[in-house]
């Protein structure tokens, strides 16, 4: 199939929208569809998705791609199944409209359309590492922008775990799945004298339920070293190279090395529950998802990251995302965002919560033009009397303490970044911030510890207190609703898809849909005021 660009761009004056009544053509120039065809339509990029097709121009013509990520996003917005879709774009007008098709004698779109175009963009990522959903969603809040007058330095961040459509199986239920899953594809492939004999039950459909829910709780310890020895004795049966390509011995190499250890006697077991890696298997059916708590909350799948650039009168718009499996920190998130940067950068000021800071966040934000502002710092909070030692340069020893001292000596602790300050007795017994230093008295000296780190968030916790600073605390806020909206509105949680490619596709697009939204409910309001400056002008 060779890539063609969309003949249809504008509407012409014999286009079928002009033979429907003024009634009609009314109602559809109120809705959504008027500006979705007059902004959004025309600023989707084709180009970009060229690579996705052949260069043989004499193959048969794509599908405009314009109107199947324009449909994705209709999708998105109004809630709607692939079906629902196909049978909205050729039954309403709107959609027509919307898309630029009211001139096509039949639309061009079948049952396959979009599970086509979504198998395109995930095959290209699996090979390129591009993600062009991502780029494209992401240039179109930059035109967004442009429409809404946003032209703002000021971003805010969060983040919201995702979960996975796939089912929570428990540690047993994994194992015995990609041992199950292994056997039956012995069984497809004719390979029926390879499974031993003691295995064969596993072939059975009641065999899962017998093993999974109907084992006695004093079983289930005997029955999980069952099922390791079984796995341990499938490895050997696919030892040989015809076996490797299989996702089934994959997932079972896999499940082997997370679940299981060596004892003593080199005998493979079952390793203490305490020692599972949260990155390990979830479940076989979603071999990308992992597991991570949070806030008190057990959460199986991934996490996206949002960045939203905030402009005056409630105008804001998400102008970046990320998407990982969910042990990805918000740090990590925070710091990669800043690492993006080009040197040259315009200066910005990103407001996010107290997990996105950290000393080294802090100092790369510095670096990058970015003054980074965490509304809260996490862990243990120093007392705010630190923010006044002095360090040397090297912070690896202190100059002097709060109350003016010098140090008669300094110890420096590289594994732990501590120093360990010895000053005169007498100038400590009678300080008054004694006790917040935490100095404590020896026979002749007095000896406090403390890093650099403590002093940076001791500065860093009296700033907050600022009026500049509560300033931006409270534009944080807002922030907190996105995950909401795109949860009761958008569905995050019930992505019909698994698998971190896949689902991040979706979620991409629930985010260009977030954005549209946005642009319908402020674009109005942008237009009038432009129309009044005009009208005084």
């Amino acid at each position: 199939m060779s890539f063609k660009t969309n003949d249809f761009q504008q509407i012409t004056l014999d286009d079928r929208f002009h033979s429907t009544s003024s009634r009609t053509q009314k109602m559809v120039l109120d809705s959504w569809a008027k500006d979705f065809a007059e902004i959004v339509f025309p600023a989707i990029n084709e180009e970009r998705f060229s690579v996705l097709y052949s260069s043989n121009h004499f193959s048969r013509p794509n599908t405009p791609v314009n109107f199947t990520i324009g449909a994705f996003m209709l999708k998105e917005m109004l809630g709607l199944t692939d079906d629902e879709l196909v049978n909205s774009i050729c039954c309403d007008i709107r959609f027509q409209y919307a898309l630029h098709t009211t001139s096509c004698d039949e639309q061009p779109v079948s049952d396959r359309t979009f599970s086509r175009m979504r198998e395109r963009i995930y095959n290209y990522e699996m090979e390129s590492g591009v993600d062009l959903l991502n780029d494209e969603m992401m240039h179109l809040a930059n035109v967004y922008a442009e429409f809404l007058n946003l032209h703002s330095n000021i971003k805010r961040m969060d983040s919201l775990m995702i979960a996975s459509s796939s089912k929570r199986m428990s540690r047993l239920e994994i194992i015995y799945t990609v041992v199950s899953n292994a056997i039956q594809l012995m069984h497809r492939l004719d390979a029926d004298a390879l499974i031993p004999s003691k295995m064969v039950y596993y072939l059975s459909p009641e065999d899962h339920n017998n093993v999974i829910y109907y084992c006695k709780n004093e079983d289930a310890s005997s029955r999980l070293d069952q099922v390791v020895e079984d796995a341990v004795l499938l490895k050997n049966i696919f030892s040989s190279d015809e076996w490797h390509e299989f996702s089934e011995y994959q997932l079972l190499i896999r499940v082997l090395k997370e679940q299981t250890s060596q004892d003593e006697e080199g005998a493979t077991i079952a390793k203490p529950k305490k020692d599972i890696s949260p990155s390990s298997l979830q479940n076989p059916s979603d071999p990308d998802a992992t597991y991570r708590s949070k806030a008190g909350k057990d959460n199986k799948g991934y996490v996206g990251n949002i960045i939203e650039t905030v402009g005056e009168d409630g105008v804001s718009l998400i102008t970046d995302i990320k998407y990982e499996t969910n042990n990805h920190s918000d740090s990590a998130f925070c710091k990669e965002y800043i690492e993006s940067r080009g040197e040259k950068a315009e200066a910005e000021t990103m407001i996010a919560d107290g997990a996105y800071g950290g000393t080294e966040n802090k100092k790369l934000a510095q670096g990058k033009n970015v003054n980074l502002i965490t509304t809260a710092l996490t862990g243990r909070q120093p007392d705010r009397i630190m923010a006044d030692f002095i360090f040397a340069p090297d912070g690896k020893a202190v100059i002097s303490c709060p109350a003016g001292h010098f140090p008669e000596k300094t110890t420096y602790y590289p594994k732990t970044g501590m120093c360990r300050i010895i000053l005169k007795k007498d100038c400590c017994s009678s300080c008054p911030n004694r006790e917040k230093c935490k100095a404590k008295l020896q026979h002749k000296t007095c000896a406090v510890s403390i890093s650099e780190k403590m002093v940076t968030r001791a500065q860093y916790l009296n700033q907050l207190s600022t009026e500049e600073y509560l300033v931006f605390t409270k534009k944080r806020n807002a922030v907190e609703g996105i995950p909401s909206v795109l949860r009761r509105k958008y569905h995050v949680d019930n992505i019909p898809v698994r698998g971190l490619i896949r689902s991040k596709m979706f979620f991409t697009l629930k985010v260009g849909a977030y954005n549209i939204r946005k642009l319908l409910k402020h674009f109005p309001k942008v237009r009038a005021t432009s129309a009044q400056k005009l009208e005084i002008a």
